[in-house]
C-alpha cells in the first residue's frame, strides 16, 4: 500500500493523536490531541480548517452523510459544528452543566447524542434543532455508546451498567454488568432464522476481559464471552459477516469467533457463568502487542496494527494475508481506521503522528487500442501499453479525477464540470489545456484529434486543441442531440477513429461521421441503450439495452443479433484487439468473464434484428439468409476487486486496487499458446484442440489435431470450418481422414455462388434439417428443400413444400408419405394419402401401389368388402397374403382363406380354414399342404370322426408316426404296417405299442425285441425270464444296455451252465474274472470263446488273468497248443506289438507256406499299421514279405487288367523270391515265364524257362505250357528291351523304374501300391485310407477299372485322391521300417 501523506511529530502537542474520518465520501480527517486544536485535511493532506478548543477535545464524531463534524471538549457546554459544504463553524449550548464526555450521531437519522461527566443525557436533532436533556440516564460517567439501524441508542457508563433507549431518550432495557464498559455495538447475532427485530443485540467489552452479549428480544439470558489468558485483554472488536466478531487482544493475538448459539461454546467451560467462546479463527499478527483492529466490508478487508506494522487480511479467507506495512521509522502504533470507501487507511501512533495509506485507488482507466492510461496515485496516471511494452508515462494531475480518457496523442482527466488535456509525446507530457462544460462530467473519450464528452443526457463533440473563440469553426465543436430532439436523453457514448457513436434512451444508436460531420448510420432498438462498446474500427458495435440483454450490431448490413448466455450484471465488455482473434469479446460481471466469438457468417447463425435507417424495429425473416452468430465459448474466474480493461490474444489486463495493472489468460486460451505444441501431454494437446475449433483459430486446430490423430475431433474441426462456410479448410479436413464422401459433396457445391443454396447444403450435410430448409427456400433453387425432405423421408414438410414448389409430385410423394403411415399403423392417415397418390396420368406401377395401400388399410378400416374385391381384381400375389393376414388378425376366416388360396398359399389358407371348422375345404386342399401341423390337426378331426384310414394317412402326412402306429394297431389292425414304421423310425412309443400288442399274442420273442427298442430293458428282462426267451433277449439288447442289465443276463447264463453266453455278458458288465472263468471252461476248439477271452484280457489289463489266458493258448492247462493266431490277437489286444509283430511274421509264413497269399498279406498289412501308428519300428522281414506279397497281388490285378508288361515286373520280383512261396514254385514260374514272353522280355523268359527245366520241377509242370516252355528253352531269344529308367525322389538319379534300391545314394525306396514301382516325386499320392504312397497319375488309371485300394482293399474314389506338395514324410529313410524295404 501506498503512502498518501503523514502528519508531523507531534503535530498535536504531546501524546496520542485522536482522528475521525467522514462518513460516506471519506474526503476530510478530523484530527486532535492535547494542544486543544481540531484539524481537518483533505485526503491528499491538506490543511481546510483549523478549530481551536477551550479544553481537552473530548469527543469529535460525523453525521450520517458526513456533512456536519460535531466537537465536543473540556472546559465548554457548548457542541461545536462544522459544515463541510459551507465549511462554516456554528455552536449549541448543550443546556448540561457537567463535563460533555461522549457523543455519537445516529446511523439512521439526524440524532446526536451527548452524554457527561455525571451521566446526563442529550439528544439534539440537527434538523429540528430540537434538544432533549434527560438527567440521570448513568449514575456516573457516560464512556461509550452506539446507535441501531432502528434508532435506537445504547450508553455504557462506569457505574457498570448499559442502557438502551430510544430516540426520545426513554429507557427501553437497561442491565448490570461485571466490570466498566467499553465499546459497545449493535447487531444481529446469528441464528436459523432472521430475527424480525434487525439489530436485536448489544455487544460491549466488560473490564477487557470478556465479552458481553445482551440480546433485546431475551434479556433474560444475555452471554458472556470468556477467552483465553494469554490472549491478554480486549483491545478492539468489530462484527462483520453474519454474525462473525473480529477481537484484537493486547499480545497481538487476533481471534474470529461465531455469535449462532450452536456455534458459541459451553456454559461449562469457565466458572462464574460465563462462556468460553468457540474460535473459528485465530492468529497470533504481532508479537509484542496489538493496539488497534479495523474492517472494511466494502474492501473485503481487515486490519491490524500493533508493533511497528500493519496487517491486513481477506475476509473471504482470513488465512491469506492480503498486505504487511512496516512502519520502520515508529516504534508504537495506536489506532487504526478505513474510510467507508475502502480507499484510504489511516493509522496513528504512540507518538502523535498519523499516517495515511492509498489501500484502494478509484478505478479509473481507458484504452486507445493497446495503450492504457490508469489512475496510479490520487493525483497520478500512468500511460503505458503492455503489447509493445514501451517504458510507461507518468502524468502528475492537478486534481483527483473522476472520470478520464486517452487516444492516440491525448490524455483527458477531469472532475466535476472540468477537464483537463494533457498532449502525450517524447519530450513528456505538456502543460495541460483546460476546458469547462455546462454540466458536471460523467465520461469522456479521446481520438487522435477530438474528444467527446457526456453530462446531463447530452455529448459535446470538439477538437482538443481547438480554442474557445466566439468565432469558432462550426467543425470545432457541436452538441448532441440537436435542438429538435431535446426529448431524448443520451445515455453512452464512445468514439473511436472516424465516427462519434452514442445510445439514447429512446432505444437510438447513432453513428456521427466526423469527416463529413454528419449522421451517417442509425439503428432503433426497442428499449433504452445503456451502453455501447465498438470494436477498435467501428465496424461492429455491443451495446446493452435497458433490459439487460446485449447485442452485436453491424452497421455494414444493418443488423443486431442477440448475444447468448450473457449475464444481467455484466459490468462491461472488452474487443480482443489483437488481428488474429478480432472476432473474440469478454464481458465481465463482478466474479466472471465470459468468452465469446462473433462469426460473420455461420450457417447456423442467429436470424438477424433489423432496422433501416429512421425506420422502426422489424423482427427478421427468420432463416431468410445467411447470418452472423455469436457462440459462447467459456468462462473465467475474475480475482476479486480487479477490472479488465484491455483483451489481446486472449490476455486480459486487469486494474488491481492497489494502481497496478495485472493480467490474466483467459481459461478459454489456456492451452492455445505453446512455443513446443509437439510436446504437450494428450490431455492437454486434446483441451488446446478443442479451444482453438471453439475459437476459431483453424489453422492452431490444425496442428494440435495432426498431433492427437483422434478422429472424432477431426471431424469436430471440419464441421466447425463448414458451420463458418470456410469450406476450403473443411475439404482440407475432410480429405485428410479420408473422408471422401464429404470431400466429394463439398466440391460439388463448392462453386455455387448463392451463398444460401451453398449454406443450405452444407447445414444438409451437417444434418441441420431445418436451417438447410430455410437456407434453401430463400436460394435461387428452393426445389432442394423438397428433395431434402423427400430423401429424408419428411413427409409432412415433403408435402407443404411440394403445395408451394412443385404440385406435381404430390402423388408421389403421398404415396411415399402413405407406406411409411402404414408401417407406424396411422391407418386412417394412410388411406387418405394412398388415395391422393392414383393419378389419371400417372405411371401404371405407381398406381399399383396405391391401390394395394387402399385394400390393405380399407380392410384395416374396417371396409372389408371394398379390400377384399380390390385384392382379389389385382394379379398380386404378394398383396392377396398381405390382406389376407389381416383378414386374420381381425378373426375374418372365411375371407381371409379365400384371399390364401386365390394366392396359391395353401398352407396358409388350410390353417384359416382349420380355425374356421372348414374341414371340407381343408380336404380340398390337402393335395397342395405341405405343413405338418395342419395335417396333424386334419388327422385329429378325421379321427374323431371315425374315418381312421384318413387319419392314419393324416398322420403319417404330419410324420407323426406314434399316431401312425397306434391307429393301424388299435383300429386297422395293421400290425404289420405298425411294425415296418417302427423299425423305419425307431420310434420308442410306438415299440412300447408294438410290443404290447405282441404280448397280447403270447409272441414274446418280438415283444422283447421291442421292448428293448423302447429302452424297456427291465420290463423286457422280465419277460424273457418268464418266458425263457434270455438268449432271444440277450441278441437283441446288444450293446445299448447297462452294466447292470448285462451282469443280469450272465447269472441267467450262469445258472443255465451257458459258459460262453455267461463269460459274454460278464465281460460286457466289466466282471473280467468272471468272464474269463467261464470263456476258459468252454471247448477249447470253440475259437468265439478264446477270441473274447482275449478280449477280456485286453480289457481287464490283469497280469494274472493274462498268464492264465497264455498258459491255455501254449496248451499247458489241457495239453492241446491252440492256433498261434489266437497268441498274436493276444498281442494285440494287450499292446505288445514287436511280439505281435513277430508272431504275425511266423503265422504269414505258414499261411504263405499254406498258399494263402491274400491271407498272409492282410495280416502283414494290419500288423504294419498298427506298428506304424503306435510309432513303433517296422522290422525289415515284415515289410519285405509285405513288399512281396504285395507285388504277388499287384501282378494277379494287372494281369487280370490285360497290362502284361506290369505283370511280368511283378511276376519278375515274385520269381526272384520264390521260396517264399514253396506251395506253388511251378505255377508262379510257369506264369512268369509265360507274361514275360508275352511283353517282350525274351531274355527273362528263358532264365525262368530253364530254371523250370531243372528235374525238382520238370515233370510238375502244366502240359498246355510243357512243350511251349521246352521250345523257349532250345531255341533261346535273348532279346530283351532295357527296363525304362526314372529319377531316384530322393536324389534324381536315372535308375530302372522297379528297382527300389538307388546305387547312388543307397537308400531304399518307398514302392507303388498300385504298380511296385519305386515313387515319382513330383507325381506322388498317398491311400487316404491307409496312408501308403503311389505314383499319382498310375493310381488314378487302375481305379478306372479297380475300386478298392490294393493294399487296403478299402473302397477309394479317384477324386478323393491328391497329389502331394510334400513328399518328405514318405521319403525320409526309416520313415517305413528301420532298414528300409528292400527286394
Amino acid at each position: 500500500m501506498k503512502r498518501v501523506f503523514s502528519l508531523a511529530d507531534k503535530s498535536h502537542g504531546q501524546g496520542g493523536i485522536f482522528y475521525r474520518w467522514q462518513k460516506k465520501l471519506g474526503n476530510y480527517l478530523a484530527t486532535t490531541g492535547s494542544d486543544h486544536v481540531v484539524r481537518i485535511y483533505d485526503r491528499h493532506g491538506e490543511l481546510r480548517e483549523e478549530i481551536n478548543l477551550p479544553g481537552m477535545c473530548t469527543g469529535l464524531g460525523w453525521d450520517l452523510d458526513g456533512d456536519i463534524l460535531a466537537i465536543i471538549c473540556e472546559k465548554s457546554h457548548a457542541i461545536l459544528l462544522w459544515d463541510s459544504n459551507k465549511q462554516r463553524i456554528s455552536q449549541i449550548d448543550s443546556g448540561l452543566k457537567d463535563t460533555l464526555t461522549f457523543l455519537k450521531w445516529s446511523e439512521k437519522g439526524p440524532q446526536l447524542a451527548v452524554g457527561t461527566q455525571k451521566g446526563n443525557l442529550m439528544i439534539y436533532n440537527h434538523q429540528t434543532s430540537k434538544k432533549i436533556p434527560i438527567i440521570g440516564k448513568h449514575t456516573k460517567k457516560i464512556t461509550c455508546g452506539a446507535w441501531s439501524a432502528e434508532n435506537l441508542l445504547a450508553l455504557g457508563s462506569e457505574d457498570r451498567s448499559i442502557s438502551i433507549s430510544n430516540a426520545e431518550g426513554d429507557t427501553v432495557r437497561q442491565t448490570t454488568l461485571r466490570g466498566e464498559p467499553m465499546e459497545i455495538y449493535f447487531s444481529e447475532m446469528k441464528g436459523d432464522e432472521r430475527s424480525v427485530t434487525g439489530e436485536n443485540t448489544v455487544s460491549v467489552v466488560v473490564g477487557k476481559k470478556t465479552l458481553f452479549l445482551y440480546n433485546i428480544n431475551d434479556p433474560e439470558n444475555p452471554i458472556e464471552l470468556a477467552f483465553q489468558e494469554r490472549y491478554g485483554h480486549i483491545v478492539s472488536y468489530k462484527w462483520y459477516g453474519d454474525g462473525y466478531i473480529l477481537i484484537g487482544f493486547s499480545r497481538g493475538f487476533f481471534v474470529v469467533i461465531s455469535t449462532h448459539l450452536k456455534e458459541i461454546g459451553q456454559p461449562a467451560d469457565i466458572g462464574n457463568g460465563k462462556t468460553s467462546a468457540l474460535e473459528l479463527f485465530q492468529a497470533r499478527n504481532h508479537k509484542d502487542n496489538l493496539t488497534g483492529i479495523a474492517i472494511s466490508t466494502s474492501l473485503g478487508k481487515a486490519a491490524s496494527c500493533g508493533d511497528n506494522c500493519i496487517k491486513v487480511h481477506n475476509l473471504s479467507d482470513l488465512k491469506e494475508m492480503y498486505a504487511i506495512v512496516t512502519l520502520e521509522d515508529e516504534r508504537g502504533l495506536d489506532d487504526i481506521s478505513w474510510t467507508d470507501d475502502g480507499q484510504l487507511l489511516a493509522v496513528s501512533t504512540q507518538r502523535g503522528n498519523l499516517h495515511v495509506y492509498l489501500a484502494r485507488l478509484p478505478m479509473l482507466a481507458s484504452t486507445s487500442q493497446t495503450c492504457i492510461a490508469h489512475l496510479t496515485s490520487l493525483l497520478e496516471v500512468t500511460v503505458e501499453d503492455p503489447v509493445a511494452q514501451e517504458p510507461p508515462m507518468t502524468l502528475a494531475i492537478e486534481v483527483e479525477p473522476t472520470f478520464l480518457g486517452v487516444g492516440p496523442y491525448h490524455l483527458g482527466v477531469g472532475m466535476n464540470n472540468r477537464a483537463w488535456f494533457y498532449l502525450l509525446n517524447n519530450e513528456g507530457p505538456a502543460k495541460p489545456k483546460d476546458r469547462e462544460y455546462l454540466g458536471t462530467v460523467q465520461s469522456i473519450a479521446v481520438n487522435a484529434d477530438y474528444a467527446a464528452v457526456s453530462f446531463e443526457g447530452k455529448v459535446q463533440l470538439h477538437m482538443i486543441d481547438g480554442e474557445m473563440t466566439d468565432t469558432m469553426d462550426e467543425r470545432e465543436t457541436r452538441l448532441f442531440p440537436d435542438k429538435e430532439h431535446k426529448d431524448v436523453r443520451i445515455t453512452c457514448h464512445d468514439l473511436t477513429p472516424e465516427f462519434l457513436i452514442f445510445g439514447t434512451d429512446k432505444g437510438n444508436i447513432e453513428y456521427f461521421f466526423i469527416e463529413d460531420w454528419e449522421f451517417v448510420n442509425q439503428y432503433r432498438h426497442v428499449t433504452g441503450i445503456r451502453k455501447v462498446y465498438p470494436d477498435p474500427s467501428g465496424t461492429r458495435l455491443i451495446f446493452i439495452d435497458d433490459k439487460s440483454e446485449g447485442f452485436v450490431y453491424n452497421p455494414v448490413m444493418d443488423s443486431v443479433i442477440n448475444i447468448p448466455e450473457l449475464s444481467s450484471a455484466t459490468q462491461g465488455i472488452l474487443w480482443d484487439n489483437s488481428s488474429s482473434e478480432k472476432a473474440v469479446f469478454v464481458a465481465y460481471d463482478s466474479e466472471q468473464i465470459h468468452s465469446y466469438v462473433y462469426c460473420r457468417e455461420s450457417v447456423k447463425g442467429t436470424p438477424h434484428i433489423t432496422s433501416h435507417y429512421m425506420g422502426y424495429y422489424e423482427p427478421a425473416n427468420f432463416g431468410a439468409t445467411v447470418c452472423s452468430q455469436v457462440l459462447y465459448v467459456g468462462s473465467s474466474r475474475l480475482p476479486f476487486g480487479q477490472v479488465p480493461i484491455l483483451l489481446y490474444n486472449g490476455e486480459i489486463t486487469l486494474q488491481t486496487q492497489n494502481g497496478k495493472l495485472g493480467t490474466l489468460l483467459l481459461d478459454t486460451h489456456t492451452n492455445i499458446f505453446n512455443e513446443d505444441a509437439h510436446n504437450l501431454p494428450p490431455p492437454e494437446m486434446q483441451t488446446a484442440a478443442q479451444q482453438c475449433i471453439a475459437l476459431r483459430r483453424f489453422k492452431d486446430a490444425w496442428i494440435y489435431c495432426e498431433q492427437l490423430k483422434s478422429t472424432p475431433l477431426w471431424q469436430d474441426l471440419g464441421k466447425t470450418a463448414l458451420q463458418n462456410l470456410d469450406l476450403d479448410f473443411g475439404i482440407r479436413v475432410y480429405r485428410y481422414i479420408g473422408d471422401a464422401g464429404m470431400v466429394s459433396s463439398l466440391q460439388k457445391v463448392k462453386a455455387l455462388e448463392d451463398k444460401n443454396l451453398l449454406s443450405g447444403y452444407i447445414a444438409m450435410f451437417l444434418s441441420e434439417f431445418n436451417v438447410a430448409q430455410d437456407l434453401f427456400l430463400a436460394s435461387s433453387y428452393p426445389l432442394a428443400a423438397l428433395e431434402m425432405r423427400r430423401d429424408l423421408l419428411h413427409w409432412d414438410s415433403a408435402l407443404q413444400l411440394a403445395k408451394a414448389l412443385a404440385p406435381e409430385q404430390i402423388p408421389y410423394i403421398s404415396r411415399e408419405y402413405a407406406q411409411q403411415l402404414e408401417f407406424t399403423g396411422d391407418y386412417m392417415n394412410a388411406l387418405q394419402h394412398y388415395e391422393k397418390g392414383i393419378t389419371k396420368d400417372g405411371k401404371e406401377e405407381h398406381n399399383e401401389v396405391c391401390e394395394a395401400g387402399i385394400a390393405r388399410m380399407s380392410i384395416r378400416m374396417g371396409d372389408i368388402r371394398r379390400g377384399v374385391t380390390m385384392a382379389t381384381r389385382m394379379p398380386s400375389k404378394i398383396l392377396k397374403k398381405e390382406c389376407a393376414a389381416i383378414l386374420e388378425s381381425m378373426k375374418q376366416w372365411s375371407e381371409a382363406a379365400l384371399l390364401y388360396e386365390e394366392g396359391h398359399y395353401y398352407d396358409k389358407a388350410a390353417s384359416v380354414y382349420i380355425r374356421g371348422k372348414n374341414w371340407s375345404k381343408v380336404g380340398d386342399l390337402l393335395q397342395h399342404i405341405t405343413s405338418p401341423k395342419i395335417h396333424a390337426q386334419y388327422a385329429k378331426a378325421k379321427e374323431a370322426d371315425g374315418r381312421y384310414k384318413e387319419a392314419a394317412e393324416a398322420y403319417r402326412m404330419a410324420k407323426e408316426w406314434d399316431n401312425v402306429i397306434r391307429i393301424n394297431l388299435d383300429f386297422l389292425q395293421n400290425p404289420e404296417e405298425a411294425v415296418k414304421i417302427v423299425r423305419d423310425t425307431q420310434s420308442t412309443e410306438g415299440a412300447k405299442m408294438v410290443a404290447k400288442f405282441f404280448q397280447q399274442l403270447n409272441d414274446y420273442g418280438s415283444a422283447i425285441q421291442f421292448l428293448v427298442m423302447s429302452k424297456c430293458n427291465d420290463e423286457a428282462f422280465q419277460l424273457a425270464q418268464s418266458h425263457n426267451q434270455m438268449e432271444i433277449y440277450a441278441d437283441i439288447i446288444g450293446s445299448d444296455a447297462t452294466p447292470e442289465d448285462y451282469q443280469s443276463i450272465a447269472v441267467h447264463f450262469e445258472n443255465e451252465k451257458n459258459h460262453f453266453l455267461a463269460g459274454k455278458f460278464f465281460l460286457l458288465s466289466g466282471q473280467y474274472s468272471r468272464a474269463m472263468k467261464h470263456f476258459l471252461r468252454c471247448s477249447g476248439e470253440d475259437s468265439q470263446a478264446i477270441e473274447l477271452a482275449i478280449e477280456t484280457v485286453g480289457r481287464a489289463n490283469d497280469d494274472q488273468l493274462t498268464r492264465q489266458l497264455i498258459d491255455f493258448l501254449m496248451g499247458e492247462t489241457d495239453g492241446i497248443p491252440k492256433d498261434a493266431k489266437f497268441l498274436f490277437r493276444l498281442y494285440m489286444a494287450l499292446e505288445q506289438y514287436p511280439e505281435a509283430a513277430r508272431t504275425a511274421i511266423i503265422i504269414a509264413r505258414e499261411e504263405q507256406n499254406a498258399g494263402n497269399y491274400r491271407n498272409a498279406h492282410d495280416l502283414l498289412f494290419s500288423m504294419y499299421q498298427e506298428l506304424k501308428e503306435n510309432k513303433i519300428k517296422i522290422p525289415t522281414e515284415m515289410a519285405t514279405n509285405l513288399m512281396i506279397l504285395h507285388s504277388y497281388i499287384l501282378a494277379k490285378i494287372h494281369i487280370k487288367r490285360g497290362d502284361h508288361l506290369k505283370g511280368a515286373r511283378m511276376l519278375i520280383r515274385v520269381a526272384n523270391n520264390i521260396s517264399k512261396f514253396p506251395s506253388h514254385i511251378v505255377p508262379l514260374l510257369t506264369s512268369t515265364v509265360v507274361e514275360c514272353q508275352r511283353s517282350g522280355l525274351k531274355n527273362s523268359a528263358f532264365s525262368y524257362a530253364a530254371m523250370l527245366m531243372r528235374p525238382e520241377y520238370r515233370n510238375d509242370i502244366d502240359l498246355k505250357y510243357k512243350k511251349k516252355i521246352e521250345q523257349i528253352v532250345r531255341k533261346p531269344d535273348r532279346t530283351e528291351e532295357d527296363e525304362p529308367l526314372t529319377l531316384c525322389p530322393i536324389c534324381s538319379f536315372q535308375l530302372p523304374e522297379t528297382e527300389l534300391i538307388c546305387p547312388e545314394c543307397k537308400n531304399n525306396l518307398p514302392y507303388c501300391i498300385a504298380t511296385g514301382r519305386h515313387v515319382l516325386k513330383e507325381d506322388l499320392t498317398a491311400c487316404p485310407k491307409c496312408d501308403f504312397p503311389a505314383i499319382f497319375t498310375e493310381y488314378i488309371k487302375l481305379l478306372e477299372t479297380e475300386t478298392n485300394c490294393p493294399m487296403c482293399s478299402e473302397k477309394i474314389m479317384k477324386e478323393n485322391l491328391r497329389k502331394l506338395a510334400d513328399a518328405n514324410p514318405y521319403l525320409s529313410p526309416g520313415a517305413a521300417t528301420d532298414d528300409n524295404v528292400a527286394e
